[in-house]
């Protein structure tokens, strides 16, 4: 792979800074590409002038955006589109195998992602329906007009959205993309391991006729990422809980930090847990377990060694593979203090009694690996005794999960914040408490993975209500 320069992008201009950083093939060390750092007052000077950005998109109609997402998709799946500023190319493969490289994520994983990016781009009508709740899109291009007979206003609550993002999955990136169509500009702060995804996407947005002003693509360290969250209208944050936390009582930006999602097997469908492990086992391990709405925890009224031991029997046996190897189902670790981290919390934490790892008997060996130069850490299932086990309510960025046994009655009340919870029951009453959960992002009833995502309903985060507010109009006859 050819090493290239990433510059950052300021309103769309590449910009090469003297202060540069690399990024690695995480095997090898060796350095795929240079990516020119900004500082926080370039970023701040840069925002001073973003009304300009937003004036560009404002020239398009949400139609004629729509489109241009379309188009966007395509290219971004098929496409050779500009990568750096010395006139070369990123083939779609190229894209794939360099993303790989300094991700960990195998050739499967990141095709898989790219096609949730293309499908999201490809279906932005449907997301924006869903996100507006069938809103009349042009209301957005003229600031009034009407929703079931009652007039309707509505207006940008900032002039752009900041956005310091993660490097464990690519497809993280849709989340944003709805910006575009709704006419908010965005400003990037890419992961550090992950510049790819975004840049790419700039570039196709651009070959598809979106103004290229639209777009900041600012590496940066901790206080350049500062300035996007405090100059931003609204922003986006990615990271553990120890990263987010510290926002969490600022309403202008939307944390997306641990999903803590699960799955709930209530008493009516217990005695059928055999016909379900295989939904759970995809819940707990696509993407190699590094998405938000993988499941974490299985809570369950009975049975809870016995549908461990099925897990684990189904996991266990899970090893890291070539990155081309199209079975591939686990991830390498670009930052292996990571991988220790992970690997040590989970040694720590089953020296507290009421915890039982059940996939080491099927897993042949340790659970960090090294494999082909890189560090891995094999899935996990742990059977806990009460959801105060430290271990009953964590998530981790490989496929790891803990089943705890608790009566169905408690369910709703011990299981915490969670971004996605699958419930499988046909108990109505039961249906309707979950319905009313206040703990609860996104509810799936039936024996439905936690990781089906449907476009007309967002799965965390509403980004129309995020970026618009309605306001109340009255208007004159005459």
């Amino acid at each position: 792979m050819t090493e290239c320069h990433i510059p950052a992008l300021r309103r769309g201009r590449p910009y090469e800074s003297l202060d540069k950083a690399n990024v690695v093939d995480f095997r090898s060390g060796a350095a795929l590409a240079t990516v020119s750092q900004v500082n926080a007052g370039i970023i701040r000077k840069d925002l001073a002038r973003v009304g300009e950005a937003r004036a560009a998109l404002k020239k398009f109609s949400v139609a004629q955006l729509i489109d241009i997402c379309a188009r966007a998709g395509d290219r971004f799946v098929n496409g050779n589109l500009p990568i750096g500023d010395k006139g070369q190319t990123q083939s779609p493969q190229h894209y794939l195998e360099t993303l790989s490289a300094t991700s960990g994520l195998p050739h499967v994983m990141v095709r898989r992602n790219m096609n949730k990016i293309h499908q999201a781009l490809t279906n932005m009508g449907k997301v924006l329906n869903g996100l507006t709740r069938g809103l009349d899109l042009s209301v957005l291009d003229n600031g009034v007009g009407e929703q079931n007979g009652a007039r309707v206003c509505y207006y940008a609550a900032t002039e752009s959205l900041g956005l310091v993002m993660p490097s464990n999955s690519p497809a993280v990136n849709s989340l944003w993309l709805p910006a575009i169509p709704l006419k908010i500009p965005v400003i990037i702060k890419p992961g550090k391991d992950e510049p790819w995804t975004p840049y790419r996407l700039i570039q196709a947005f651009i070959a598809a006729g979106c103004p290229a002003e639209a777009f900041g693509f600012y590496p940066t360290d901790h206080e350049g990422a500062g300035e996007i969250l405090r100059s931003c209208g609204r922003a986006l944050i990615f990271g553990d809980k120890s990263t987010t936390q510290q926002y969490a009582a600022n309403p202008a930006i939307q944390i997306h930090g641990p999903g803590y999602s699960k799955i709930l097997i209530a008493d009516d469908e217990i005695e059928h847990w055999p016909e379900f492990i295989d939904v759970i086992v995809s819940a707990i391990s696509d993407n190699g377990g590094r998405s938000c709405i993988n499941a974490s925890t299985v809570v369950v009224p009975k049975y809870a060694a016995q549908i461990a031991d099925a897990l684990a029997k189904k996991l266990g046996p899970i090893a890291p593979t070539a990155p081309e190897d199209e079975n591939a189902r686990l991830s390498g670790f670009a930052n292996i203090k990571m991988a220790d981290y992970i690997d040590g919390a989970i040694e720590e934490g089953l020296q507290t009694s009421g915890a039982t790892e059940v996939t080491s008997k099927y897993r042949n060996g340790q659970r960090k690996v090294q494999h082909n130069g890189a560090t891995y850490l094999r899935p996990t299932i742990v059977l806990c005794e009460s959801f105060a086990h430290p271990l009953a309510n964590r998530e981790f960025l490989f496929p790891y999960a803990s089943v705890v046994q608790m009566p169905q009655s408690e369910m709703l009340k011990q299981i915490g914040p969670s971004l996605a919870v699958t419930i499988i029951t046909k108990n109505r009453q039961l249906i309707a408490q979950a319905v009313e959960c206040p703990l609860i992002d996104r509810l799936n009833i039936g024996p439905i993975s936690t990781m089906n995502v449907s476009w007309d309903q967002p799965h965390e985060g509403n980004m129309f209500e995020f970026l618009y507010k309605r306001r109340s109009l009255e208007m004159s006859p005459s």
